[in-house]
This record gives structure tokens, C-alpha cells and sequence, in this order.
């Protein structure tokens, strides 16, 4: 990583907004973490149980909101979104790293694909026949890319990604290592007891400014196309079926997975390890908690989390509930012990 410039806080005010209270010459190397900060460094304050941190932390200059901005006498941001605005200057300081332009003497590209002056093509790379690159794209050590594939401009693939034939990607998209995008879809039919591959003749579509995080996978539609929409954000270890739809602006936390032909809308926000069943269709702006199990469509924007997945609200009384149930069970005994005596004595 290329070392990281120095900002005056009026400078990054000027960028980005906010108010400055302190010296607005306080000079900004890097950011860090309150407890780790030391003088030119930048960290912030979201959530109240760091604020004892605060009053200990060593940086050169924090991020707070408004409600927060009077808590220290630090050089400071004030801001609405402290943690967005941190997310703004983490990547004014750390900017993704440049790549040289050209193919690498050991990858192989096949004949009847063009590639742009300013794309970079790294060591063991594969790129098949009829691929489409657009300018300033990256295709790190060891990727393949299959036949008739599009990339567009400022794409960057991490190592090893694999992009199987057909499928196009958009705009800026980043994949990170082991991702692999347009494996068949798991289409099966029962013959006698014997299972039958039924061809996956579909493809993949991703929009622009997608990430996809680490060995996750996506797979190529049955017969139409898998599609993913622009903005959205997918973590390490996610499964995507075949046939999916995930909305623009959507996000998904690792390790979750979405069977075949679910709908999910515009600006969801799916937390770790949920699991969502296929042919579903879930509305925008929903929430689902870590850990769910969505086993029919949600028609609403709303908050759903437990197993199976329903209005937050109703599974955390029910969970409050269920922690009662000893006593519960403890107080109905007695009462039946009172009535059996009562009859007793009758």
C-alpha cells in the first residue's frame, strides 16, 4: 500500500463537510482506532459504549456528532454520520492500489480478445475467447475468465476469481479472492431414484459498483439470467442460487444463503448466516437479522429475525416468553399442588 498523504483538518472540512472544533491545522497522517490512535492519526466516536475511550484516546484529531462534539477538548469533526464520514476519510487516506498496465509474460489470452492499453492482466491469469474488457480493468494473479465474458471500466478482480462463460459485470466492480461468479445452479430432477443434471443455460448479470466479497458464490440461471443490481454489497462465504434477484443497494452479511428464484428487493439489509428459501419474494427496505430462516415472502419493509423469520418485534416478546417458561411452569405446578389439596380436604 502506498504510503498515505498528510491532511489539515480544514482540509478534509473542505472535502467533506462538518464543523471543526480545535485547530483546524492539526495535521492527519492515518486513521485509527481510538485505543490504538496516536498523535496524526483520526478516529471517531459512534456507539456510546466506546465513550470511555474518548477521554483516554491519544489521536490527533476524532469524528463525533453533534449530540457528542462537546465530550473533548481534541481538535474534532463534528458531524451527523460520524461513522460515514470516518468511511470517507478511511478511503481518502488508504485509496485502492494502482496496478501497472499490461499482460503479465505468463497469463494466457486467447485469440479474438482485445485487450485495452490500460488494463493490468497478472501472473497465471486466464482470459478466453471473445472477452470483453473495458478500460482499466484489473484481472489479478491466477483469475480465469471464461469465454464471451464482459468486464466494465474500472473493474478490479482480486486473485482467483473465476467468472465462468456469458456472464457480464458492470462498472467498478470488485471481487475478492475465490469468488466465483456463473457456476451451474443446483437444477436436478429425480429419475427413478437416480438424480438428472438439468443444463443451466442461463447467466450472470452484475450491475455497477458491486462488491462481492471472498469465495462467495453466484450462480448462472437455469434458463434466465441470475441478476444482481447496481450498489450491491456482498460479504465473504454468501451463496446465491440460481436465478436470484438482489435489488440495487442491497447488503448481505457472510455466510448467508439464498435459494433458487428468490426476489430480494432495493436496499435490503440481510445480516450473517440468514438463510432464505427459494421462490420468495421479499420486499425493499427490509431487515432481516442474523441468523433467520425466511421461509415465506415478506411483502412489507420491516425488521424480521427467528426461526422461521418474522416481525422482529413479535420474536423478541416471543423470545422474552420462552425465557419464562420455567417459572411459568413453576408457578401453574403450585397452583395445581394448592387445588389438589383444596380437593383433598373437601
Amino acid at each position: 500500500m502506498a504510503k498515505a498523504e498528510k491532511y489539515r483538518l480544514a482540509e478534509i472540512v473542505e472535502r467533506f463537510g462538518g464543523e471543526i472544533r480545535g485547530n483546524p491545522q492539526t495535521l492527519i497522517r492515518q486513521v485509527a482506532t481510538l485505543e490504538s490512535a496516536r498523535a496524526g492519526h483520526i478516529s471517531f466516536l459512534n456507539q456510546g459504549k466506546y465513550r470511555k475511550l474518548l477521554a483516554s484516546t491519544r489521536a490527533g484529531a476524532v469524528i463525533l456528532s453533534k449530540a457528542n462534539g462537546g465530550l473533548t477538548e481534541l481538535p474534532r469533526i463534528v458531524c451527523a454520520e460520524p461513522y460515514l464520514y470516518f468511511a470517507k476519510v478511511s478511503a481518502l487516506f488508504n485509496p485502492p492500489q494502482t496496478c501497472k498496465p499490461g499482460v503479465h509474460g505468463t497469463a494466457v489470452v486467447e485469440r479474438g480478445t482485445r485487450i485495452p492499453a490500460s488494463v493490468s492482466i497478472g501472473a497465471g491469469a486466464y482470459v478466453g475467447r471473445g472477452v470483453k474488457l473495458s478500460r482499466g480493468v484489473v484481472i489479478g494473479p491466477g483469475c480465469c475468465i471464461g469465454d464471451g465474458v464482459e468486464i466494465g471500466a474500472g473493474s478490479r478482480l482480486h486473485a482467483r476469481v473465476t467468472i465462468y462463460p456469458g456472464c457480464r459485470l458492470g462498472q467498478r466492480a470488485l471481487l475478492h479472492s475465490g469468488a466465483v461468479i456463473g457456476a451451474d445452479g443446483f437444477g436436478i430432477a429425480q429419475d427413478h431414484g437416480v438424480w438428472r443434471k438439468i443444463p443451466q443455460l442461463g447467466g450472470v448479470l452484475i450491475g455497477d459498483d458491486v462488491e462481492i466479497g471472498a469465495n462467495t458464490c453466484i450462480d448462472r440461471g437455469a434458463l434466465d439470467d441470475t441478476v444482481v443490481e447496481d450498489g450491491v454489497k456482498l460479504d465473504n462465504l454468501i451463496q446465491i442460487g440460481h436465478n436470484v434477484q438482489i435489488g440495487a443497494h442491497t447488503a448481505i452479511a457472510g455466510c448467508t444463503g439464498i435459494a433458487g428464484s428468490t426476489r430480494i428487493g432495493k436496499r435490503c439489509m440481510i445480516g450473517g448466516a440468514a438463510n432464505i428459501l427459494g421462490h420468495l419474494d421479499i420486499a425493499d427496505g427490509v431487515i432481516i437479522h442474523a441468523a433467520a430462516v425466511v421461509t415465506r415472502s415478506i411483502k412489507q419493509a420491516g425488521t424480521y429475525g427467528g426461526h422461521p423469520a418474522e416481525d422482529s418485534r413479535d420474536w423478541t416478546r416471543n423470545i422474552a416468553r420462552l425465557r419464562h417458561l420455567d417459572s411459568l411452569r413453576e408457578s401453574v405446578r403450585k397452583l395445581e399442588q394448592g387445588l389438589s389439596m383444596r380437593e383433598k380436604k373437601a
